[in-house]
């Protein structure tokens, strides 16, 4: 329930971000709109009811996830249309940002419903502030491509850039990542790898990254939320730009090799299986090749 004091909210879908580790890292604001809000949008309502019953929110929550985001969306939108006030939250941080969000968010403008964004914690604005990086210019990019195929693809693009790179990376994920780093942009590009932000074991891990690397290497399995940031391409010294997976393959043909052992000697360079190669060649040019 609304405290005595609390203003009425008008009508319309709030965006409250939240703690993403810390319970104390909200605001006053984010506190009575949770408060004052008819029903609470929530990934996870018994992670989201934690925080809830810390500060005495008895508002009801609803589900609202990846699995049931186009349904949920169109009811809430619903709701909203007669007029309801509705607080949409995420497992933790800005609601919206490499998590669930955007497809209830686009609605509610469509049918024009008041959207209205309460600030707060992001990982990644959090990360970056600490990171020691150039904060001049930056990009967030979300999570990293789960394949080590498709992940190599995408940083090759980033080889050149002048700008701060941020990502989500899973735990689980991070040593072969960072492999791809180095073998990708080298051993001496900036890198800061931020874990458990706002928590009792926050950490951050700065250096080249050969040395990042050679760290996680010597640790058991990482837990926790990661954040990846890779600094500007040296200014002055940028590296060549090295040829993509499909110039390496007809490089290997030109020279008299057969398809299957051109494809047997670059999956092994690259650290990739033979599918993993074979579906990067397709993607990147139609080639006519067996599987």
């Amino acid at each position: 329930m609304p405290a005595a004091h609390d203003p009425p909210l008008a009508p319309g879908l709030y965006l409250v971000a939240t703690p993403i580790g810390n319970l104390e890292d909200i605001t006053l604001r984010a506190l009575r709109v949770l408060r004052s809000a008819e029903l609470i949008a929530c990934e996870d309502t018994r992670h989201t009811r934690r925080l809830l019953d810390h500060y005495g929110v008895a508002v009801p929550t609803i589900s609202y996830h990846e699995h049931n985001e186009r349904e949920r969306a169109a009811e809430l939108v619903a709701r909203l249309e007669q007029g309801a006030c509705i607080a949409l939250v995420s497992d933790a941080g800005t609601p919206g940002i490499s998590d669930p969000g955007y497809r209830v968010v686009q609605l509610a403008i469509e049918r024009g419903i008041p959207v209205i964004s309460v600030p707060g914690a992001s990982a990644a604005m959090v990360a970056l502030a600490a990171a020691g990086l150039p904060t001049d210019d930056f990009r967030f990019r979300g999570f990293l491509p789960a394949r080590s195929g498709p992940r190599r693809t995408l940083l090759e693009i980033l080889r050149n850039s002048h700008t701060t790179e941020i990502f989500y990376e899973a735990p689980h994920r991070l040593r072969e990542t960072l492999q791809d780093i180095v073998a990708v942009l080298g051993p001496e590009r900036p890198l800061v790898v931020a874990r458990e932000l706002t928590k009792i074991h926050e950490e951050f891990l700065r250096g080249s990254a050969a040395d990042v690397l050679t760290v996680i290497e010597t640790r058991g399995e990482m837990k926790g939320e990661i954040v990846l940031l890779v600094g500007k391409a040296p200014a002055g010294a940028l590296p060549a730009v090295q040829p993509s997976v499909r110039e390496k393959f007809e490089a290997l043909r030109r020279q008299g090799m057969a398809e299957k052992p051109a494809m047997k000697k670059l999956a092994k360079e690259l650290g990739l299986s033979r599918d993993q190669l074979f579906r990067e060649l397709q993607r990147t040019r139609n080639l006519k090749l067996e599987p």
